[in-house]
């Protein structure tokens, strides 16, 4: 079989738009501009880093030792949600709001006398990203002159890189400005941050020129830096607080700006635009050839277009917001939402796919941050009556966990690590993977036997309390959970024995007096105790299917029951409710059960937390659909463990689907 043309591949979904929106997301996985239609940030966009939090003061008459290192004062073995302690209420609210990544900066088109152009001064955009190089470019009217602009990231240095072309630029007309505002805890439309505490930060310039200029930015306890370097122009302080004016120089030619970020003084050396843009076209066509690819356009089905477009611009946004040194928040760098922290229940659909996907050296960044704060998960832990690792749900880069009535007992993303170290040792078996994973692993198996409850009137062990995945309350023995539980304590089990060591008898005798899956008229239920999962709960995450959709069947899950609840949940659900992440995950076990045309006629639903937006992002920012979408479809185009056998066994085999793949790896 020939090749797959990767270059006509990726060039087919090329971004080409002429309104200002949405942004386009360039950026390394580490570090990311938003640009909107001007190429710039004049209208909207931030400037991101995993690097970047900010944490606002506490409140009066609250001094450091009185925040509790876990992120809770509870203590003792959960019997239910967290509460908030009387007189305490302004301290967990700052802990739920701090720390936040915070904006560095931003880059807009102003007039030559640094006020605001407005939407309407921009006329006849035309822009393009063009995926193989990273290089984002803009035409436009503005001034009554003609505009270019070409935009890129580096793909190692936290830098943006810009170079414009313009009349109004050398006539003084327009000029580039750069400015602060004080970091925010949650937003980010149009801007994050405020632009109206001018007092409440500083910005020093502490060396440099008329073309590079070195600033120091103090806001409260956080310092960063920043060097602005210019071509063709020169560099001024604007009359407005915190901010920098680059006018081009009359008659030279492109005004070329390089602005650098970091926590650190920077070194000497800035690459500038053409050494920023060969490097990142090195990076971006190296990038798309390596790793896996899907072409779909041999299909009949007119659908596939569109399940493409999705799949590389998928490929692209995860490599940029997803691909960094701190697990992403769900709407990645973009902007703040629950204050940019980290939801470690969403982990799994930000870098699972990445294993499958032959691209596992981006998820290893992010998941070293799991070592990094297991003293914390130990901790936490240890305070609520417990043994072993208790990963917390929402974290900032120190690992407390963001106070919330279900943060202690939402239970689904405590086996995560174990699954996606068990990845790892799939793309890379031997005792470095193992020596690499072997704490986390057992660690996270210890506190999982650890939880599970003693029930004497069921002779069984019991997850209770817990929050199920859809999040509609308090429960007992949900099916998704139990089911993992199940995986991972054996998988645990597993490892050891790789390892040369005993099996834990402990952990196998919660394996294998676990609760059942719970059963009703012949389908599984969310929780033991919901018997109205399809009349009343019949929303949001699809629970039933959790148990045999990214995790492999086991012994516990009878296939029958498996299909009948596949079938029932796509009659009953409200998929209106759902969020990106469940029509993938619905796909998955519907081609698991043998159902390949349903699976992909809920993957391409028509609801609206299941549309892409034009750059390829999940509605609402969400970009654990991304991930999903990409784990979802690498399983039925290359298979799963235990699947059938022959080529593309998740998609139908009437001829309606050609699937041609390369570099994929198969699911568990």
């Amino acid at each position: 079989m020939e090749p797959i043309d990767r270059r006509a591949l990726v060039d087919r979904h090329r971004i080409q738009l002429t309104e200002p929106k949405p942004w386009f997301q360039l950026g390394n996985g580490e570090f990311t501009f938003n640009a909107d239609g001007t190429g710039l940030q004049t209208f909207a966009g931030n400037t991101m880093a995993h690097w970047a939090w900010h944490s606002l003061p506490l409140p009066p008459g609250c001094e450091a030792q009185d925040v509790p290192a876990t992120g809770t004062i509870m203590t003792g073995r959960p019997t239910g949600g967290q509460v908030v302690p009387a007189g305490s209420e302004a301290l967990y609210a700052w802990m739920y709001e701090n720390p936040h990544r915070a904006n560095l900066g931003r880059l807009r088109l102003v007039r030559g006398d640094g006020s605001a152009l407005e939407p309407d001064s921009i006329a006849g955009l035309r822009r393009t990203l063009d995926l193989w190089s990273g290089l984002a470019t803009s035409r436009y009217a503005v001034e009554g002159a003609e505009m270019r602009v070409e935009t890129c990231c580096h793909p190692e240095r936290d830098q943006v890189a810009l170079r414009l072309d313009s009349r109004a630029l050398h006539d003084s007309r327009l000029a580039v400005m750069l400015d602060f505002g004080y970091p925010v805890a949650d937003g980010g439309e149009p801007w994050l941050g405020d632009w109206h505490q001018a007092d409440r930060h500083l910005t020093e310039r502490i060396g440099g020129n008329a073309t590079r200029v070195h600033l120091r930015r103090s806001i409260d306890a956080t310092v960063q830096h920043v060097v602005l370097c210019v071509t063709g122009g020169r560099i001024s302080q604007a009359s407005a607080a915190h901010a920098w004016m680059v006018h081009a120089d009359p008659g030279a030619g492109p005004l070329e700006v390089v602005c650098w970020f970091g926590q650190d003084a920077p070194r000497p050396d800035q690459p500038d635009v053409a050494a920023t843009q060969a490097e990142s076209a090195r990076h971006w066509e190296g990038f798309w050839r390596a790793g896996a690819a899907i072409d779909l356009s041999g299909s009949r089905d007119p659908r596939w277009r569109e399940l493409e477009r999705r799949i590389v611009l998928s490929q692209y946004v995860m490599a940029v917001q997803s691909a960094g040194s701190m697990p992403p928040q769900e709407s990645g760098l973009h902007h703040n939402s629950w204050n940019g922290q980290s939801h470690l229940e969403m982990l799994w659909w930000h870098v699972a796919h990445f294993a499958l996907w032959g691209r596992w050296e981006m998820a290893r960044k992010s998941l070293d941050y799991l070592p990094r704060i297991a003293p914390m998960a130990a901790a936490l832990a240890q305070q609520l009556g417990g043994t072993g690792l208790k990963w917390p749900k929402m974290v900032g880069p120190e690992g407390r966990n963001a106070p919330a009535f279900m943060h202690e007992i939402l239970l689904w993303h405590q086996p995560h690590p174990i699954f996606l170290a068990e990845l790892e040792y799939r793309l890379s078996p031997g005792r470095a993977t193992l020596d690499r994973w072997k704490d986390v692993v057992f660690g996270t198996a210890e506190h999982m036997a650890d939880y599970a409850r003693w029930d004497a009137a069921s002779d069984r062990y019991v997850l209770d309390p817990a929050i199920p995945c859809c999040e509609q309350g308090l429960g007992s023995n949900p099916t998704f959970e139990l089911a993992y539980w199940r995986y991972g304590l054996g998988m645990a089990q597993t490892w050891r024995e790789r390892l040369g060591m005993p099996r834990h008898p402990a952990w196998d005798t919660v394996r294998n007096r676990l609760a059942p899956l719970p059963v009703q008229d012949g389908v599984y239920l969310i929780c033991g105790d919901w018997g109205d999962t399809y009349t009343a709960r019949n929303s949001s995450h699809p629970d039933p299917i959790g148990a045999f959709a990214f995790l492999p069947f086991d012994d516990t899950i009878d296939p029958a029951t498996a299909h009948r609840t596949v079938l029932e949940v796509l009659r009953t659900w409200s998929w209106k409710s759902c969020w990106g992440w469940d029509f993938p995950w619905m796909a998955m076990a519907a081609a698991r059960v043998g159902e390949p045309g349903k699976a992909i006629d809920i993957l391409l639903h028509d609801a609206a937390f299941n549309q892409y937006t034009a750059d390829g992002i999940n509605a609402g920012w969400y970009l654990p659909g991304n991930g999903a979408l990409l784990y979802a479809v690498a399983m039925m185009a290359d298979g799963w463990d235990g699947g059938p056998a022959g080529p593309q066994p998740g998609f139908p085999a009437d001829g309606s689907w050609t699937v041609r793949s390369e570099g994929l790896q198969p699911a568990q």
